[in-house]
This record gives C-alpha cells, structure tokens and sequence, in this order.
C-alpha cells in the first residue's frame, strides 16, 4: 500500500529545528519512507499514545511519531524529536502533553 505523506506543522517546526543537517537528512528519508507499507514500519504505542506508532530514526536516537488514517490513506507525521526516557524533554512525554493540551491531534 502506498500512502501520502503529510507533516503537523507542530512536526514539521520540530523536525527544521534540528540543527545537525545529517541527522535532519536521515529523518526526513525515514520519513520519506512510511509512504510504503506505514503499518509494518514502526511500533504501536500504548497508554496516552495508544493509536500511533513509533519508528526510530538517525541511530536509533530520534523517533518519528506518527498516525495512518486508511480512510484517505495518508500518513499523519505528528511529533518527531529525542528518545530520553525520564527526561522532560522525551519525545513520548512531548507527545503526551501535546496531547492533553489539545495541540496534537490525533
């Protein structure tokens, strides 16, 4: 299945401010490629992220978050950012306060 790909622009700000070049390279052709079979790509999330997937990027360090809508299919790039578990900062707690706020829709 091949899907269009779309950016948040909460997601497309994250992802421009990134300032190693190479890394935003490396995530933008991961991004690139969720247009082909999205659904085998990544992980499902669970908790307060439940119905998005995860796909690590630019070794392994950075995470793509992002929604597959069948319906049109299009695939929804939601937040992309760094993997630090018990750091504020963390991508999935960005996600989740984004969330609760109301600014990311899911």
């Amino acid at each position: 299945m091949t899907c269009s790909v779309r950016s948040t622009p909460a997601a497309a700000r994250m992802l421009a401010a990134i300032t190693d070049r190479r890394i935003r390279e490396q995530i933008a052709k991961r991004i690139d490629g969720l247009a082909h079979n999205p659904e085998l790509q990544g992980k499902p999330l669970i908790g307060e992220l439940s119905g998005l997937r995860s796909l690590r990027a630019a070794g392994q360090r950075y995470r793509i978050i992002y929604t597959v809508n069948r319906r049109i299919v299009t695939v929804i790039i939601l937040a992309v950012g760094v993997r630090e578990e018990g750091d504020r900062r963390d991508i999935y707690e960005l996600a989740k306060k984004l969330i609760r706020m109301g600014l990311l829709a899911t």
